[in-house]
C-alpha cells in the first residue's frame, strides 16, 4: 500500500469521490449507521490516503490542535473490508501519527474510538480517557497519545 498525504485543495475529484464512497460504504452501510458524514470539516483536514493500484483501500483525516479537540485529532479511520487482512490499518495509523508530527509539529493526539477497537489503538500508543459514550448510536471512548 502506498501512502499519500494531501490537503483538501490537493485532492483530485476522483480521490474525493473515492474517499466519500469508501466512508459511506463502511460507516453508513457496513455499520448500519445513518449519520451526516459530509460534515463541513474535510476542507480543514489533512487527508491520509492508503492506495493499492491507484484505488483507495485505507484512509484517515487529521486535524491540527484546537480545531476538533484541544489536541491534534485523527478521525474517519477506515480500511476497505476485503483489505483488512493485510495490516493496512496499522500502516495508515502509523502514517497518520507521523503526518501530525511532521505537519502540525505536535505529538499530542486525541481520537474518538469505537470501543471494539481499543486494543488496536492501544497498540499505537493511545490510552483511554474518561467513560464510554454513544456517538451516532455506536459505543465510543476518547483516547489520547502523548509523547
Amino acid at each position: 500500500m502506498e501512502i499519500e498525504i494531501k490537503q483538501f485543495s490537493e485532492l483530485s475529484t476522483e480521490e474525493l469521490y473515492q474517499i466519500l464512497q469508501l466512508r459511506s460504504e463502511i460507516f453508513v452501510v457496513e455499520q448500519d449507521c445513518v449519520y451526516q458524514d459530509i460534515d463541513g470539516k474535510d476542507q480543514k483536514a489533512l487527508h491520509i490516503l492508503g492506495k493499492k493500484e491507484a484505488k483507495l483501500v485505507a484512509y484517515t483525516r487529521c486535524f491540527n490542535s484546537g480545531f476538533y479537540f484541544e489536541e491534534a485529532a485523527i478521525g474517519r479511520v477506515l480500511v476497505k473490508m476485503e483489505e483488512r487482512k493485510y495490516g493496512y490499518g496499522h500502516q495508515i495509523m502509523q502514517a497518520s501519527v507521523k503526518a501530525i508530527k511532521d505537519h502540525f509539529k505536535t505529538e499530542n493526539i486525541k481520537l474518538s474510538a469505537q470501543q471494539y477497537l481499543i486494543e488496536f489503538y492501544e497498540s499505537h500508543g493511545f490510552s483511554t480517557i474518561g467513560e464510554g459514550y454513544l456517538e451516532d448510536g455506536i459505543p465510543h471512548i476518547a483516547m489520547v497519545k502523548t509523547p
